[in-house]
């Protein structure tokens, strides 16, 4: 019998790659990571690894080096043709040669080569990297550090040049060979609240009084199930800054590396706002492949993929204005539409949706987004109904730069929402469609809810459109700036605004300042944002801004071997081979020449096995309540409406505990015993509910129960349905607010309409005297005071979003 020791892929083979190990240094909203890789031939013949790897697509990976038997070997950043020549020509002499390389069909994968590792010897290679953090509508900043690559799904004209067609081993993620390790240094001079993540961490150790810089790290035994997480509270992240960086002392004047780099960031005060009237054209483009029978995350409660889809869409179909016009489409190996082409919605048209949406199932096959997307473009525009496009996906697919390319050619005609599904979705696909369109991206990790993600992003679409943006420099006579980052044309609410910009000409004295200012008009209102700034560039042994500027304007150009116009391809490669950061052009390579031993026929090829991630075998469901709750009864009685909710006591619940938990846990039941899901699925296209059986069901008492208690006099059947299901979702669901809010505000805007009908509610008397006159005052309000007063007074609802305060 033969014995095998040590790390083994699944032929057996002994896997070189023993450890990561990852030290992230995070400044403000800057993260600096360097990653080094760690190898060792226990073998008797030299190997060549390849290990395949994600990383996030706003990456910029500027530097890569080597340590072999203690000597350190600094990588050149060359032609990727070149790069590629050169290191086969050297393994071939026997030296030692080091290979990293960005896929050529997209940004997040890597693949790095270690050729000629003599038996017994060690190597280490380490590759470093500086990114943007994205900030959370929270107003966390969110490190991601990829963990898990998923397969890409290849379709037949994909590029043979990817490194995704390298064949890599898949193993279960407790027979991964190889540890991770990771610690993260933060620092920022407004002061950290706090750091949470998605894996276990090491208590946060603060590294002074003032909590300006802390240290966390993450706790041994990661398996590469899940992306690690790092989410960093500031106690105050919306400040206007500019950061100026010296550029190298030894280039000339006038280019990108030689002169002084400003990074600006803004934070617009947009003010919030109804959604407009101006409807438009909505387009729901879901991924149905295989792979969306997946849960959510590795963890085995975790909903299905697909199972979250199906809630989201009637989300979205229940809170879509009226009016406006709608499609819904499948994709995988082929797609399919709900409609021929966009229809208005109505009733009828969104029942027929529904019926679908409920019967939708992961059945499609591959993952194959760039049919149906041209299928949409070639439909004609609806006047006066702008596209707005949602696309969902757990981004699995090859053709990146494609899909890519043809959202950017069609960018004039609508704006383009994704969302990247689950651990592995492809950061390049999802961020590249909505940078290409003026959109925005959002990723559904760990306990994420794909549904209230959606939902924020629809509120997003609906707000009035900022128009007429511009930024204009303040400098002293001598110095300009050239702006590095492409035209801003659209900005959101609560969105954070990053612009790279060269300073050329003569710097002034010390002490000089400049100002930069940014405009913006919204609903013919002119707003802007000013930030002064002392013209005092400081050194960076790193170029971290230089680099982050030399990203931004690649990723405008770099659009992949295939896919590049001749005009950009030589600007491309210019840019990365100046700037020191890797392109889809370009190569890093190390070659090691003191090592001079002559390969005796081909070297031994192992490829480092990746994680195979293992969903749970049942689907999450949803449990709300049975009934209505077991709720404190409202002492109140104002007027007979109330009186007839009083005989529903369950409704009138306030909580005031902070530590209340939602009600809608987790649990392995049917689709259908979502009471909350269930409850908006009757909701009608106009806002409204009827009274019914379905109704009754969901709310947990009899149809006679709601009937005898129903103020007939003041209210007719639709109005007293619709105020009873509101009251049940801020008793019941809120929690879950962002997801029901617009579809609430649908409601609200129905009763309000007829409430000076007679056939639906006829004004009362309500009975908090002065309170709708006297605004001064502050008066706790139950959600069910709440809502009767937005009802009976026929104020807006933002008034009273809150219930604490009614101001004037």
């Amino acid at each position: 019998m033969v014995h095998f020791y040590g790390l083994l892929t699944l032929q057996r083979e002994p896997v070189p790659l023993k450890s990561i190990s990852v030290s992230v240094s995070i400044y403000e909203f800057v993260a600096d990571v360097s990653a080094t890789l760690n190898y060792e031939n226990a073998e008797k013949v030299p190997l060549e690894a390849v290990f395949l790897f994600p990383m996030d697509e706003d990456s910029a990976v500027y530097s890569f080096e080597a340590l072999v038997d203690g000597k350190k070997i600094v990588a050149e950043l060359q032609d990727k043709m070149k790069a590629r020549t050169n290191y086969e020509k050297a393994i071939s002499q026997g030296h030692q040669a080091f290979l990293l390389e960005e896929d050529s069909s997209s940004r997040d994968i890597f693949s790095c080569n270690v050729g000629n590792l003599q038996p017994g010897s060690k190597a280490s290679v380490t590759l470093k990297y500086v990114q943007e953090l994205p900030l959370e509508t929270d107003g966390a900043l969110r490190f991601v550090l990829p963990a898990v690559l998923n397969p890409r799904y290849q379709f037949s004209g994909s590029s043979k040049d990817s490194c995704l067609n390298v064949k890599t081993p898949i193993v279960p993620v407790e027979d991964l060979p190889y540890t991770l390790s990771m610690v993260a240094t933060i620092d920022s001079k407004h002061g950290i609240e706090k750091v949470q993540s998605n894996c276990p961490l090491s208590p946060t150790e603060y590294l002074g009084e003032d909590k300006t810089s802390a240290q966390v790290s993450l706790a041994a035994g990661h398996k590469f199930d899940r992306d690690v997480e790092l989410l960093i509270y500031y106690s105050e992240v919306h400040t206007p800054s500019v950061v100026l960086e010296m550029g190298m002392p030894k280039m000339k004047p006038g280019r990108l590396m030689g002169d002084p780099s400003a990074m600006v960031s803004f934070y617009p005060n947009i003010p919030e706002d109804q959604p407009s009237n101006t409807c438009g054209e909505f387009v729901f483009l879901m991924d149905r492949s295989g792979s969306m029978q997946s849960p959510m995350s590795s963890q085995d409660t975790s909903q299905l993929r697909i199972q979250a889809a199906k809630e989201t869409l009637i989300l979205l179909l229940k809170s879509l204005p009226m009016g406006c016009y709608f499609n819904i489409y499948g994709f995988g190996s082929s797609y399919e539409a709900y409609f021929p082409k966009s229809v208005k919605y109505t009733q009828q048209t969104m029942e027929e949706a529904l019926g679908r949406v409920k019967l939708m199932q992961a059945d499609l096959g591959g993952t194959e987004i760039l049919a149906p997307l041209q299928n949409i473009y070639r439909g004609p525009s609806i006047p006066g109904h702008p596209l707005q496009l949602f696309v969902f996906t757990d981004g699995e697919v090859t053709d990146t730069f494609s899909v890519i390319k043809e959202v950017r050619i069609n960018r004039q005609k609508h704006r383009c929402f994704s969302f990247g599904i689950g651990e592995g979705a492809s950061t390049s696909l999802i961020k590249g469609i909505a940078r290409a369109s003026g959109g925005t991206s959002e990723f559904i990790t760990g306990k994420d809810r794909m549904q209230s993600k959606a939902l924020r992003t629809l509120k997003r679409s609906l707000q009035p459109v900022v128009e007429d943006v511009s930024l204009s420099w303040h400098l002293p006579p001598g110095l300009s700036a050239k702006m590095l980052s492409p035209e801003q044309t659209v900005i959101f609410r609560g969105q954070r605004l990053i612009i790279y910009a060269q300073l050329t000409g003569r710097m002034p004295a010390a002490e000089t300042t400049g100002k930069v200012c940014l405009k913006y008009t919204l609903q013919g209102k002119t707003f802007e944002d000013k930030a002064t700034f002392l013209l005092q560039p400081k050194p960076d042994v790193n170029f971290t801004i230089h680099r982050l500027a030399a990203k931004s304007l690649l990723q405008t150009k770099d659009m992949g071997l295939r896919e590049t116009p001749a005009s950009d391809k030589k600007d491309a490669l210019n840019l990365s081979l100046e700037s020191g950061v890797i392109s889809s052009f370009t190569a890093f390579i190390a070659i090691n020449k003191e090592l001079n031993k002559p390969v005796q026929g081909p070297l031994a090829h192992r490829d480092i096995p990746r994680p195979m991630l293992l969903g749970a075998s049942t689907p999450l469901k949803i449990r709300c309540r049975s009934g209505l709750g077991k709720l404190k009864a409202c002492s109140y009685s104002y007027d007979k409406t109330w009186m007839s909710l009083e005989k529903f006591p369950c409704l009138l619940e306030r909580t005031h505990s902070s530590t209340h938990r939602t009600n809608l846990e987790t649990y392995h039941a049917g689709f259908g015993e979502n009471h909350l899901v269930q409850l908006i699925y009757h909701q009608n296209a106009n806002g409204s509910w009827d009274l019914n059986e379905d109704l009754a069901k969901v709310l947990g008492v009899s149809l006679e129960e709601i009937t005898a208690a129903h103020p007939a006099e003041l209210v007719d059947s639709s109005g007293w349905a619709t105020i009873l299901a509101v009251i049940w979702l801020h008793g019941n669901g809120k929690d879950l607010k962002c997801e029901w809010e617009l579809l609430e505000r649908k409601a609200m805007a129905w009763m309000r309409v007829h409430a000076g009908r007679s056939t639906i509610l006829r004004p009362v008397s309500f009975p908090f005297p002065g309170l709708a006159e006297g605004y001064h005052k502050r008066v706790p309000l139950s959600p069910v005071s709440t809502i009767l007063l937005q009802i009976f007074t026929n104020l807006p609802a933002s008034s009273f979003l809150g219930g604490t305060r009614v101001k004037s």
